[in-house]
């Protein structure tokens, strides 16, 4: 049977603010700039999210796409829109929000719930010009 990928492109908006305790407030300033404001600052994300299966001979489908969205946003975007990382989201309680980070928060809460599709790429867009592609590991 053959196999496609498919994916899915929701939206979300958060702020965040990257800093690390364990260094100096000059060493965190240093290391992440302007996005180290501890007044925290916005983004407005996109994140593809790519599922791979066979293709369903009744329905032609690897994954219904309004079904995938409906996974992402149950799972992520409802979690993640219009939150503070760093404050409101208990994924980030002890993991520095950066788009890296994020991306495999996304691969660990969706990957069981795309099922029997596989997820085979998370690609965050921070901005229109940086993104994130996150593959698993």
């Amino acid at each position: 049977m053959p196999r496609c990928v498919v994916t899915r492109r929701v939206h979300f908006n958060a702020a965040h603010r990257l800093t690390n305790p364990r260094f100096s407030d000059a060493e965190n300033e240093r290391v992440f700039g302007v996005c180290n404001n501890p007044n925290f600052h916005g983004h407005n994300y996109n994140l593809d999210v790519s599922v791979e299966g066979e293709i369903d001979p009744a329905s032609g489908y690897v994954m219904d796409v309004n079904r995938l969205k409906e996974v992402v946003t149950e799972c992520l975007v409802r979690h993640l829109d219009h939150k503070n990382l760093n404050l409101d989201v208990p994924w980030f309680q002890d993991l520095n929000p950066t788009a890296e980070h994020i991306a495999v928060v996304c691969w660990r809460v969706l990957e069981p719930a795309v099922k029997p599709a596989r997820l085979v790429r998370i690609r965050l867009w921070e901005t229109e010009r940086n993104y994130v592609d996150y593959h698993g590991t």
